[in-house]
């Protein structure tokens, strides 16, 4: 239901001119400070981008950073929630909180005004990403609870979700959980999505039919420690997919820090193992580039390739926990410790 404006409400609104340098055409280096850690990123298109963040703040551009909108929301208790997701559709916008309680809010008039979806109360909630097949069908990941791993469904564009039970999933092994450091940990394509864990036990989650029906695969990857595994992945088609992360707690390893798969998951094999770059949050293909363009950004720095991963070359910036292209594949958006920017892919 519509949110009353002194409970789970829209707190503070605006519209911010100029906080930023006003973007050019040929996509030129700009950045933008943000008020909170951003971890939650979504470019819809060269005009449109949206992100959230701690301290319960959102924020969007429809004019590609010329004006800024940005928001703060507040629970019921009037505290101030921390986002690791985000996800767009053509009718609407979401964003979750991470921890107890879990609230989905939902905006239709760009977040003029949000509504609460979805609320879950557990101590051990702990939700992570969050990704839309289409407009009507969505799904979020959390931490394991009960035994299985935290995943809620929307079939009607939003409005209202539904958590499945662990009957309809297989069992997480001890120590399984995930990392909320990049909105990354799902990724969809056509009617499969692709779940990635970490922690003492990493694996990968599979559905090939929307989340109806699960398998899981090993991944060859560093795990075992409780901040070890694999934080973020991609899917640049429905058979071959990149997924990254590592050692947080030992950055330079690179030893079974990025793996990749040629037949949807299935199988999984390490890239470039003891080479290349080591842990990293977020990992992306660039579009329209055939999986040869790909970027992985985190603490260490900001990572590219331009021939499928073969090498590396790396900007030592630890600024920055996630990364974004616009659809043509030209611009890349970056967020993190207080600041979001946007440069030329190819620059």
């Amino acid at each position: 239901m519509r949110l009353p404006l002194m409970a789970m409400a829209l707190l503070m609104a605006c519209a911010s001119p100029k906080l930023g340098p006003v973007p050019s055409p040929d996509c030129s280096e700009s950045t933008w400070e943000i008020n909170t850690s951003v971890r939650a990123l979504e470019v819809v298109s060269d005009q449109e981008i949206w992100y959230a963040g701690a301290q319960g703040v959102i924020g969007s551009t429809m004019d590609g950073g010329a004006t800024w909108r940005h928001d703060t929301l507040r629970l019921a208790n009037g505290t101030l929630p921390a986002f690791r997701s985000i996800a767009l559709t053509s009718e609407a916008a979401h964003v979750l909180t991470i921890s107890n309680p879990a609230v989905l809010f939902r905006t239709t008039d760009a977040g003029a005004h949000w509504d609460s979806v979805y609320t879950e109360h557990h101590p051990d909630v702990f939700y992570d990403s969050m990704a839309f097949w289409d407009d009507q069908e969505g799904i979020a990941m959390g931490d394991a609870i009960g035994g299985c791993l935290s995943i809620i469904i929307t079939r009607d564009g939003g409005g209202s979700w539904n958590k499945l039970t662990c009957e309809d999933l297989p069992a997480a092994l001890e120590g399984e959980a995930a990392f909320a450091a990049s909105n990354g940990n799902i990724a969809v394509s056509d009617s499969a999505v692709w779940i990635v864990t970490g922690g003492r036990a990493s694996r990968v989650f599979y559905s090939a039919n929307r989340g109806r029906n699960w398998e899981v695969m090993a991944a060859p990857i560093v795990q075992g420690g409780t901040m070890t595994g694999l934080f973020s992945l991609d899917m640049r088609d429905e058979k071959h997919g990149i997924a990254w992360g590592g050692d947080w707690e030992n950055m330079a390893d690179n030893a079974a820090n990025k793996i990749v798969t040629h037949d949807g998951g299935a199988h999984w094999e390490a890239l470039l193992p003891g080479a290349g770059p080591g842990y990293s949050s977020s990992v992306r293909f660039v579009p329209n580039s055939n999986g040869q363009d790909i970027w992985s950004v985190g603490i260490p720095g900001i990572n590219r390739s331009r021939d499928g991963g073969q090498t590396w070359t790396t900007e030592p910036d630890s600024s920055y926990y996630t990364v974004r292209f616009t659809p043509s594949g030209n611009c890349a958006w970056l967020a993190g410790k207080g600041k979001i920017s946007r440069r030329k892919v190819n620059s």
